[in-house]
């Protein structure tokens, strides 16, 4: 099964459970490039407001061809309990690329009950398997037992 993970990061921390998803299901990986610059606290508070307003974002030109890959994992960080910008953006222009996706997210408290169901929903189906992890987990290397389950589960996909 061919398998990218497709992923935005604002800090590092969704960056680093994509690069763990990837290398231990050994699928390809695309990050999502933002062409707004959302650093520092101006940035941080630009990327809140427009993931609550649900905003699209201009994004970078994808370099590899969602509909080259049996699934697609979309990876995101919650912002204000929303998909971030650019992965909205992502999955809006690749939505009728996509032949079966899995969704993962980083988030500081709560959110993926949320930002899930609005993923499943802009692209027309459900995704095979979910994943949430909070950054806090992930800054302190806490998190490869759930990204191990993941990764099993996704193997178990049939085609």
């Amino acid at each position: 099964m061919r398998t990218i993970v497709a992923f935005y990061s604002r800090t590092g921390t969704t960056k680093k459970v994509a690069e763990a998803i990837a290398e231990k299901i050994g699928a390809d990986i695309e990050e999502i490039k933002d062409t707004v610059v959302r650093s520092g606290a101006m940035g941080y508070l630009r990327s809140g407001r427009d993931a609550m307003k649900k905003r699209l974002t201009k994004i970078e030109p994808v370099k590899l061809a969602a509909d080259h890959y049996d699934l697609v994992i979309i990876g995101t960080p919650i912002w204000g309990w929303n998909i971030s910008s650019p992965a909205r953006a992502y999955i809006t222009e690749q939505k009728d690329k996509f032949k079966k996706v899995a969704f993962f997210c980083t988030m500081g408290g709560s959110g993926d009950k949320r930002a899930f169901p609005e993923m499943e929903k802009i692209i027309g189906r459900k995704p095979e398997v979910t994943l949430a992890l909070r950054t806090t987990d992930v800054v302190k290397e806490n998190f490869s037992d759930k990204v191990e389950k993941f990764a099993e589960k996704i193997k178990g996909i049939d085609l």
